[in-house]
C-alpha cells in the first residue's frame, strides 16, 4: 500500500536534498565526453587548475586557453534543459542559477585580466559532436596572445 500523497511530499525534499548533495562538480559524465574530443584533437591539457579563477576543468597553458563544461540547468542555459523552470521552490533556484551566471561572468572577467581566454561548453553542445569539434579546433588554433611591446614614457 502507497502512503498517502502528503506523506510523498513531505519526504520528497530530503530525498531530493540526498540527489543535490550527489552531484559532482568535476569528472562528470560531460566533462569525461569533452576531454574525449580534446584529446583526440589536441592532447596536453591540464585538468582543474586551482590557480586560475573559477577552476576551469581544462586549461591549455601554453594557449592560454580555459574551458568550462557548464551543467545548462545550473548555468541557466537558454537551450530546453537550461531554460526550464523549476517547479518546487522556484524563487530559491532562479536565484541560485543568476548567482552561478554571475560567477562565471566574473571568472571571465578576471581570465581575461590575466590575459586568458575562456571557452564555455554546454552540456547540450555535446549532442552534436561535429560543430563541438569545429569550435574547439578553432579555439585551440589560436595561440598565446602576443605580448605588447613595452610602452615609452
Amino acid at each position: 500500500m502507497t502512503a498517502p500523497a502528503a506523506q510523498r511530499s513531505r519526504a520528497a525534499p530530503m530525498d531530493r536534498s540526498a540527489v543535490m548533495r550527489a552531484v559532482k562538480s568535476e569528472n562528470t559524465a560531460p566533462e569525461r565526453a569533452l576531454r574525449r574530443i580534446l584529446h583526440a584533437i589536441q592532447p596536453g591539457y591540464r585538468l582543474h587548475r586551482r590557480d586560475l579563477p573559477g577552476k576551469p576543468d581544462i586549461v591549455y597553458g601554453a594557449r592560454r586557453l580555459a574551458i568550462f563544461m557548464h551543467g545548462c540547468f545550473w548555468h541557466g542555459h537558454d537551450c530546453k534543459r537550461g531554460a526550464r523552470p523549476p517547479k518546487h521552490n522556484a524563487e530559491y533556484w532562479r536565484a541560485k542559477i543568476a548567482r552561478n551566471r554571475a560567477r562565471d561572468k566574473k571568472n571571465v572577467a578576471a581570465l581575461a585580466a590575466m590575459g586568458w581566454r575562456a571557452l564555455a561548453i554546454f552540456e547540450c553542445q555535446l549532442k552534436d559532436e561535429g560543430a563541438l569539434k569545429t569550435q574547439l579546433r578553432k579555439a585551440l588554433a589560436r595561440r598565446r596572445p602576443a605580448k605588447p611591446p613595452p610602452s615609452r614614457n
